[in-house]
């Protein structure tokens, strides 16, 4: 899950400012990670404790209040019963990563995606977003190719992935909705040559960058087989120590 948090500290300072290239600056002195990371290592903690995936979100969100959630989220995490809010916003698909990783057998994967987005986007657009991401790392990390990978994809979640990433950037914008975000942070991964790559085609797209950064560098970290160190040391270095502790126990 090191390529989604990646992809979250690298797209974090161009969430709000948009580059509509891929000629940018990979770390700067703002680069850090925002909620998607927080709430990808706890979905990992759920993972690795057993835990409700609920429980540890509300857990690892009131550590970092300050991670940038969005305010129906914000209210969630601080409810005394947090309850699905109807959200088919995309901070179902951020956080999925560690479901795509952890779990041998597909349907088991696409269960446990709409579980982990359930218990806050339980919008049938956000559960869709989740298992697609999660499904396309499962491929990914199990040898299937592109190739499949798109058809599978466009075929159990109907998103049109017959696009390019040159023609999405110029009208594109910021769009927090998983169907309206999704597909494109799949299609920069499928238009990539490595991980940094895929991050740099999501952030390029000028849209919700720091959310599809995560994303495409999920799926990129299992196409690829592991995170260049260059990128994993920077953003490691950038992580407080019990977010590294569950990342260095869930394996990256």
């Amino acid at each position: 899950m090191l390529g989604a948090i990646a992809g979250d500290v690298i797209g974090s300072v161009y969430e709000h400012r948009p580059v509509k290239s891929t000629d940018f600056e990979l770390f700067s002195s703002g680069s850090r990670f925002t909620d998607d990371s927080v709430l990808t290592v706890a979905v990992a903690d759920a993972l690795l404790s057993g835990r409700d995936y609920a429980e540890c979100l509300q857990d690892w969100g009131l550590r970092y209040p300050r991670a940038g959630y969005g305010q129906s989220f914000y209210g969630w995490l601080h409810a005394d019963r947090p309850r699905p809010y109807g959200s088919w916003g995309n901070g179902s698909a951020m956080r999925v990563s560690p479901v795509g990783f952890r779990f041998d057998d597909e349907k088991e994967v696409l269960e446990q995606a709409m579980r982990s987005a359930a218990v806050s986007h339980d919008h049938p657009e956000g559960i869709k977003g989740a298992q697609a991401v999660a499904l396309a790392i499962w491929l990914a990390g199990h040898g299937e190719d592109k190739r499949s990978i798109r058809a599978r994809i466009s075929e159990e979640f109907g998103y049109d992935l017959d696009r390019r990433v040159d023609e999405i950037r110029p009208g594109y914008g910021f769009d927090v909705s998983c169907q309206g975000s999704v597909p494109e942070a799949i299609i920069a991964f499928f238009e990539s040559d490595d991980v940094e790559s895929a991050i740099r085609n999501a952030v390029s797209l000028g849209g919700d960058a720091d959310t599809q950064a995560c994303i495409a560098g999920g799926i990129a970290e299992a196409f690829y087989g592991e995170v260049p160190a260059f990128i994993g040391d920077e953003v490691l270095e950038r992580l407080p120590a019990d977010m590294v502790e569950v990342i260095e126990r869930f394996g990256r």
